[in-house]
């Protein structure tokens, strides 16, 4: 919603200062500057996208509207639902995971905070790194590292859509001067046309220059920060069960575990003390 807000902003700006120095909006509604001008910055994100790049880049740019797809109730979700896994698996034995992590749908646990269950990446990513703990097929003090490969990965994936849009940002301004350019050879064979049709076509030339130019700087780059940041948002929900994970693994209590993956968390969303406390006796675990 921010972001649609911020848009209309721009638009209200822009046209707003042209009509206060005299400009009447109609003159700026040249089709053939949209339609050159979007359809070349269409074509170069498909010419860089492979499909699932391209899919991706639609994925997210309609998440950038919505905004950050991770809420603070989700990370207060998953820090209780890491309390009590840990705490049945250190109550008794880390055997008493198995069932859970196996059949997450029909785990009681996990059942309580749908936020988790019902996100298959998240869903996965818990439950693929403790299936090598609970048998036994890697040592505590290397699952740490397994995490870690798993959210550069996931960290690369993310940028692939912001890459290309930054490439969509990056060529608007060209985009808009080709616009111009073609509009300026439209102006050359119109000059004994008059005047009147020469001004025209030169206002509709210029046109091109700004639609790419405001494209850039007013539309596209800032879609592309949104979408940056709600990766990183994404990402450190992953980072966080890595760290309560790891933890747990080389031997913390439970509570120290979740409070490791508490304290990976950005302030606006993370959980004081008091909170987690509360949080912490508020729980009946393992049930």
């Amino acid at each position: 919603m921010l972001l649609l807000i911020g848009f209309i902003i721009v638009i209200g700006s822009t046209l707003g200062g042209f009509m206060i120095a005299g400009g009447h909006p109609g003159v700026l509604l040249h089709v053939s500057e949209f339609v050159t001008i979007g359809g070349v910055a269409l074509g170069i994100l498909v010419i860089a996208s492979p499909l699932e790049t391209l899919t991706s880049v639609v994925k997210k740019s309609i998440g950038a509207f919505k905004g950050s797809s991770v809420k603070k109730s989700d990370y207060t979700d998953l820090l209780k639902l890491l309390y009590e896994m840990f705490f049945l698996a250190r109550r008794n034995g880390l055997i008493a995971l198995e069932d859970h992590v196996m059949e997450p749908k029909k785990s009681a646990i996990f059942q309580k905070y749908p936020s988790f269950l019902n996100d298959h990446g998240r869903q996965e990513f818990l439950c693929n790194g403790l299936k090598p703990l609970i048998d036994g097929r890697i040592k505590p003090e290397q699952i740490g590292e397994m995490l870690e490969q798993e959210v550069s990965a996931k960290e690369e994936l993310g940028e692939g859509p912001v890459h290309v849009l930054q490439l969509i940002g990056d060529s608007l301004p060209g985009v808009g001067i080709i616009a111009a350019v073609l509009g300026i050879i439209n102006t050359m064979a119109a000059i004994s046309e008059g005047p009147e049709a020469v001004g025209e076509k030169v206002a509709a030339a210029l046109t091109g220059t700004f639609l790419g130019i405001l494209g850039a700087y007013g539309f596209v780059n800032p879609l592309t920060s949104r979408m940056k940041h709600n990766n990183t948002v994404e990402l450190q929900y992953f980072v966080s069960i890595l760290k309560a994970v790891t933890g747990f693994a080389n031997g913390m209590a439970p509570i120290m575990a979740v409070e490791m993956a508490r304290r990976s968390l950005d302030h606006c969303v993370q959980p004081n003390a008091d909170e987690m406390e509360k949080m912490v006796k508020s729980l009946s675990p393992g049930k």
